[in-house]
C-alpha cells in the first residue's frame, strides 16, 4: 500500500507455514490426500532472531469502505469498533468507493476528527443499510449455576492469572469467559480486540446494542470509560510489538515444553488461525495464558511430550490451565504444577496427562 514489496515478522516462525509443509489443496476425494503444500519463505536473522519475509498483496483494483461520516472531500470518520481494515484497504487499492450514513459539507468534520483522508477516495455516496449484528450479546445479569462445568472451571481459575489493571488480548469462549469472572473479583483488565479496540466493556443491555461496537468474535459490546479505538493494523501492531501484557488463549493440544497447536487439524475444514500466531509471537514480553480441557472428547490427553498436530507457535506457552490443573510451563525445563481442583489429586492429574512434570514446592489445591 505504501509501494513496499515486502517485509519481516516473527508471526509463524517454527510452524508449518515456514517450513513450506502447510496443505493449502486436499484431494476432494480424498481428505488424508494432499495436492499442494504452501510456499516455503524466505527466512533471515536480525539482531539474533528469526524473520520470516512476507510479500506484499499485488495493489486491488477497488475497495470498498464502510464510513459512518464523509464530508464532500472525501474526508471520513468510523464509528466505534468499525475501523478495523477500512483505512489500510483504502490505501491499497486503484479505486476506493466509500458508502457513508451521513454526508457532511466540506469543513463539516474538524481535521483532527477525520480518520480516513479524502486523498484516497474516488467515489463517495450516501448508503442507506446499517451493520447487521451478526452475534446479538446482552447483558443478562448475575447467572447463576447450582454447579460449575468443565468451562466454568477452567476459567474461574484462569481468572485468577488476571493482573489488575494490565492490558490483555482474548480469544472467543473460555477466555472471554475468564475476564468475565476476573471483573466479578475486581481483577480489572484493559481487554483488547484485534478489530481495534483497548477497553473492551461486557455486553450491552438489551436495546442498547450497537452494530458499530464489536469484538473480533463478532459479539456486541460497550466500551468502558478510557477506551479508544484504532485500525485492525495498529491493533495487530500492538500485539506483534509486545505492548500487551498478556494473551488468553484456547487450545486443541500444548507441549511439555510450550508449543501449542490450536488453528487445525489436517484433513478437516480450516478456518484459519485469526491473529493467533501473532498473539503468541513475541513470548518474551506478552504472557501467554492457554486454557483447555485436560482431555478431548475421546479422553486423549492434550497436554503432551510433543505436539502431533501443526503449531501455531513454538515455545510459546508461560501458563496451562485445564479443569484439573494450573501448570507453569518453562521452554526447557517442561512442566510444573502450581495447584490443582480440590476435587481431583496429583495422580489423577499424572494419569490424564500426556507428559511427565514436576510439582511445585508450594503445590496444593486451588481457591477459585
Amino acid at each position: 500500500s505504501a509501494n513496499i514489496p515486502a517485509f519481516y515478522t516473527r508471526t509463524g516462525l517454527h510452524t508449518a507455514y515456514a517450513e513450506g509443509k502447510l496443505p493449502t489443496l486436499y484431494d476432494k476425494n480424498d481428505h488424508s490426500k494432499v495436492l499442494k503444500y504452501c510456499k516455503k519463505p524466505e527466512i533471515r536473522e536480525f539482531n539474533g532472531q528469526q524473520y520470516i519475509m512476507e510479500e506484499a498483496f499485488p495493489i486491488a483494483d477497488f475497495a470498498w469502505i464502510k464510513a459512518w461520516k464523509a464530508d464532500k472531500m472525501g474526508n471520513c470518520v468510523f464509528e466505534g469498533t468499525a475501523w478495523n481494515f477500512n483505512r489500510i484497504m483504502a490505501s491499497a487499492a486503484k479505486v476506493v468507493i466509500v458508502e457513508a450514513n451521513e454526508i457532511l459539507e466540506a469543513g463539516a468534520l474538524k481535521p483532527e476528527e477525520v480518520h480516513l483522508s479524502g486523498l484516497y477516495v474516488n467515489r463517495l455516496f450516501k448508503g442507506h443499510t446499517k451493520h447487521q449484528i451478526k452475534i446479538l450479546k446482552n447483558d443478562e445479569g448475575e447467572q447463576t449455576t447450582d454447579k460449575p462445568g468443565p468451562r466454568d472451571i477452567i476459567a474461574m481459575r484462569a481468572a485468577k492469572e488476571f493482573v489488575p489493571g494490565s492490558s490483555c488480548n482474548l480469544g472467543v469462549g473460555m477466555p472471554t469467559l475468564a475476564s468475565a469472572y476476573a471483573a466479578k473479583d475486581q481483577r480489572h483488565v484493559y481487554v483488547q480486540s484485534e478489530n481495534g479496540v483497548l477497553g473492551v466493556g461486557g455486553y450491552p443491555e438489551k436495546g442498547k446494542e450497537n452494530s458499530s461496537w464489536i469484538n473480533a468474535g463478532k459479539e456486541t459490546i460497550e466500551p468502558i470509560p478510557g477506551a479508544s479505538t484504532f485500525g485492525s493494523e495498529e491493533a495487530f501492531a500492538q500485539i506483534r510489538g509486545g505492548h500487551l501484557d498478556m494473551t488468553v488463549l484456547g487450545a486443541l493440544e500444548c507441549s511439555q515444553y510450550g508449543d501449542m497447536a490450536n488453528y487445525m487439524i489436517p484433513g478437516k475444514m480450516v478456518k484459519g488461525m485469526g491473529g493467533a500466531m501473532d498473539l503468541v509471537a513475541h513470548p518474551e514480553a506478552t504472557k501467554v495464558l492457554v486454557v483447555q480441557t485436560h482431555q478431548d472428547k475421546h479422553g486423549r490427553p492434550k497436554i503432551k511430550e510433543k505436539c502431533d498436530l501443526p503449531l501455531t507457535g513454538a515455545r510459546c506457552v508461560h501458563t496451562i490451565v485445564t479443569e484439573l490443573a494450573c501448570f507453569d510451563v518453562d521452554p526447557k525445563e517442561g512442566l510444573t504444577l502450581r495447584d490443582y481442583n480440590p476435587d481431583s489429586s496429583v495422580d489423577e492429574i499424572r494419569e490424564k496427562t500426556g507428559a511427565k512434570f514436576k510439582v511445585g514446592e508450594k503445590c496444593g489445591p486451588w481457591k477459585v
